[in-house]
């Protein structure tokens, strides 16, 4: 699936694709670098940027002495209509023929574009390190993108003249949408309208049953709906998160589904969302449940081992996990499957940028106060790395226009949130803040200390060439820091999109290469392009540790684990 990137403002009739363009989330490209969902970003990191800018502003006045007189020329060509500036063919923000046929307009817009590009030019002539570049771009594009002037009612032509056709109900509307967001979406635009998706019903409807529950998660047996199967099955332990049926949206886009029609017998976990009573979970409550569910699947298959898969927090408990066993000496794990997965981040992780110490003690704080990391919080954080696309985008649509937001599958998955529980969340911000993976020891789960030097099990990697939230250059470490073989896939996606690949989308393509070299830009260098969906080269490869195949069992569960509750369970709409 691909998609355009840029924002999408300036008329009544582009639901469809602000949709599309959304469905990027934070992590297709042009992403912007800025602060981590998990460790937030308030008033204080945004002071902190305005700080830097204006000490460095201070200490070096030639830079504002030299940019001053060039501002004030271009101000003057555009006040006397002579400027030839316009915008970037890929800002639709002003694709509004108003804007280049009424003179107000297009000074205002050639104005605001002026001193959007000046600002960057103006920052970066001040000699700042790089971190503190980004730190002061990020805050200084929050500031600009707020101020288009397509987020004014009274200057965006395409919302004055639907208020004019349809005598100023658009307004009431928007109005009406903007006191609901107040209300229910803790005062953010909606991207999506989830009226017509319902989980179980067009969503996460892939053929199977509950066969395990206990307080923290549910073991889910899929039906298979191939002639034959393999013998080992595959067991995906999803991220905690968000819930797991990113993997299994509408049929056709789902990956479930394209596994079970594929001869893979495989099995999934659910998580139960946790509250605030759930607050000492931490990494050893989510590995014990895991272990759990191994041991119900190989009950269930008679498997010795199972295939493991995990995605971004789910690839990391996976590899974790793997790891452990390897040092107890268990062999239950056959081999691993990562997809966007973080396990060294000494590459500049651009959701990073705000990680300090100071801001980390306070994410802590937070979650401790009140048991958990709330979802739509983290949900935020993510939308404003991308402010024109996710937050300014719906502005426009749901409050001048008056629109419903659109209608789309995985933006109705966004924003079914989850909560963390702090002590996972705890946890979590040490791994990848302190980089602690990839120390062996320095990180300990149910006791062992962590060392993924010791995993030697076959391990697929997979990452999103446009990823700006688990950067694919950190997820090609991880071929470097195992000790099996390794197989790395780049993919045509960013972070979501690496998910949801299902075949026949157009555009779709990825990248292999069976030399691991150290330098992931020299793996690239030599990798083979292929159309079409990495899926097709995973079920490949995962077919080929599957073991013989066999007819598909005629029953979910068995005798010990019978089927329960049909997919998708239980805890999937706690």
């Amino acid at each position: 699936m691909t998609a355009p990137t840029s924002a999408n403002t300036g008329g009544a009739d582009g639901g469809d694709d602000l949709a599309i363009e959304a469905a990027l989330l934070a992590g297709g490209p042009g992403a912007v670098v800025g602060p981590s969902p998990f460790v937030g970003f308030g008033a204080r990191d945004a002071v902190g940027g305005l700080v830097t800018l204006g000490k460095h502003s201070v200490s070096k006045p030639w830079a504002l002495a030299k940019a001053t007189p060039r501002t004030l020329w271009q101000v003057a060509r555009i006040g006397t209509g002579r400027s030839p500036i316009t915008p970037d063919a890929k800002d639709k923000r002003f694709r509004d023929s108003a804007w280049e046929d009424v003179a107000v307009l297009r000074a205002l817009m050639q104005l605001y574009l002026y001193l959007g590009r000046e600002a960057d030019e103006f920052v970066e002539s001040l000699g700042m390190s790089d971190r503190d570049v980004e730190r002061v771009e990020f805050v200084v594009g929050l500031i600009r993108e707020s101020l288009a002037p397509t987020n004014n009612v009274i200057l965006n032509p395409a919302a004055v003249r639907k208020a004019k056709e349809t005598k100023g109900a658009s307004l009431v509307a928007g109005l009406n949408n903007l006191i609901r967001d107040i209300r229910e979406n803790h005062g953010m635009p909606s991207q999506v309208n989830r009226d017509p998706f319902k989980v179980g019903i067009n969503l996460a409807v892939t053929p199977g049953a509950v066969i395990y529950r206990n307080d923290v998660m549910e073991v889910i047996q899929y039906s298979s709906q191939s002639p034959t199967v393999g013998t080992r099955p595959l067991l995906v332990i999803p991220p905690q998160v968000n819930k797991y049926y990113a993997l299994d949206l509408a049929p056709g886009r789902s990956m479930y589904e394209y596994l079970v029609q594929h001869g893979i017998q495989l099995f999934g976990i659910s998580w139960r969302n946790p509250t605030s009573k759930e607050r000492d979970w931490s990494f050893d409550t989510y590995a014990e449940a895991a272990l759990e569910a191994i041991d119900v699947v190989t009950a269930v298959t008679g498997s010795d081992d199972v295939n493991l898969m995990g995605g971004c927090a789910g690839g990391m408990m996976v590899s974790i996990l793997t790891a452990v066993l390897a040092a107890r000496g268990d062999t239950r794990i056959h081999s691993a499957t990562t997809l966007v997965t973080l396990l060294d981040s000494r590459v500049d992780a651009e959701i990073l940028l705000f990680a300090s110490d100071q801001s980390v003690k306070a994410a802590k704080l937070q979650s401790s106060r009140t048991g958990v990391l709330d979802g739509w919080r983290m949900g935020q954080v993510f939308a404003w790395l991308r402010p024109n696309e996710l937050v300014w985008n719906y502005w426009v649509n749901n409050y001048l226009l008056g629109n419903s937001p659109p209608s789309f599958d995985i933006l109705a998955w966004n924003a079914d949130t989850t909560r963390l529980p702090a002590a996972f969340h705890h946890q979590l911000l040490d791994i990848v803040v302190q980089n602690q993976l990839i120390v062996p020891g320095r990180f300990t789960l149910l006791g062992t200390p962590v060392d993924l030097g010791k995993i030697t099990v076959d391990m697929f990697v997979v990452a999103g060439l446009p990823d700006h939230i688990t950067p694919w250059h950190g997820c090609y470490h991880t071929v470097q820091l195992v000790s099996g073989q390794s197989e790395f896939v780049l993919c045509s996606g960013g972070h979501v999109q690496t998910l949801v690949s299902a075949p026949g989308h157009r555009g779709q393509y990825y990248f292999t290469n069976p030399a691991t070299p150290p330098d992931p830009n020299v793996w690239q260098a030599g990798a083979e392009r292929h159309e079409g969906t990495w899926w097709d080269r995973w079920v490949e490869w995962l077919g080929e540790r599957s073991g013989p195949m066999k007819r598909p069992p005629r029953q979910l569960g068995n005798a010990e684990y019978p089927a329960k509750e049909p997919a998708p369970g239980l805890y999937i709409h706690s």
